[in-house]
């Protein structure tokens, strides 16, 4: 079995972001950039899936500017066995992410692919649905446990009421959630020889896609300072500023 994983670029999820001077987006200026979590967590499964028998090789991919070859490399490090950069300087929504990854599955054609559910910069949680939908795959979203079973998978999602479980037919797409499994570190040798994997490099045009957005960023505000705390005396001066100017009881 061919496991495909998407990984995506973003702002280390320690850094405190800073707004651009002029609200046209997030400033990116020597800030240190990481692999998504969420991704993470799709890297490590593949790769205990093939720790497990299940799969014979795992792809990671992305899609993204040249220094995303660096969040290849992490998955390599990782356990995957080769990487595709499909390489673009644009600003990409959700549908030109999942138009460049169908051209990658169909040129691939694996059983399995794995995405995390959303990022943690835009949070659009839309990728793996696009991609299923354009692809026509099975897809199972929000995933707390993967169990491949011959030519099927069952995926246990979280859902409002606890959980569910789905049986998708091969090939499917799975979104993993958080509580999937805790992603393992790169140990030292790993990410030496992760140096020597094969990375291809291609443009969306090469794939045949077209990255043009429909949606354009109109502002990006920083969220609202919070107002200072204050101490109260007794309860019942508690009670009458959560009645009177709170105004929540």
């Amino acid at each position: 079995m061919k496991i495909l994983v998407a990984v995506k670029r973003v702002v280390d999820y320690n850094v405190k972001v800073r707004v651009k001077a002029d609200n046209s987006g997030v400033d990116l200026a020597n800030v240190k950039m990481s692999m998504n979590p969420f991704c993470e967590i799709a890297v490590e499964e593949a790769v205990r899936l093939k720790e497990k028998g299940v799969a014979t090789e795992i792809v990671a991919v992305t899609v993204g500017p040249t220094a995303a070859q660096e969040q290849l490399r992490t998955a390599l490090a990782l356990g995957a066995d080769r990487a595709v950069l499909v390489e673009s300087a644009d600003e990409l929504n959700s549908l030109a992410i999942a138009k460049a990854l169908k051209a990658v599955v169909d040129k691939e054609q694996p059983q399995l692919v794995i995405l995390g559910k959303q990022a943690i910069d835009s949070d659009n949680n839309q990728t793996g649905q696009m991609l299923a939908a354009l692809s026509g795959y099975a897809q199972g979203t929000f995933a707390s446990e993967v169990a491949v079973d011959g030519d099927s998978v069952k995926v246990t999602r979280e859902i409002d009421g606890g959980l569910q479980t789905v049986a998708l037919k091969l090939p499917a797409i799975v979104t993993t959630d958080l509580r999937l499994n805790e992603p393992r570190y790169a140990s030292l040798p790993n990410i030496m020889k992760a140096k020597k994997k094969p990375l291809e490099v291609v443009k969306p045009e090469d794939l045949g896609v077209s990255t043009a957005s429909t949606v354009t960023t109109l502002k990006v505000e920083a969220p609202a300072a919070r107002s200072a705390g204050i101490k109260v005396k007794s309860v019942d001066e508690l009670v009458d500023k959560l009645k009177n100017e709170a105004k929540v009881i």
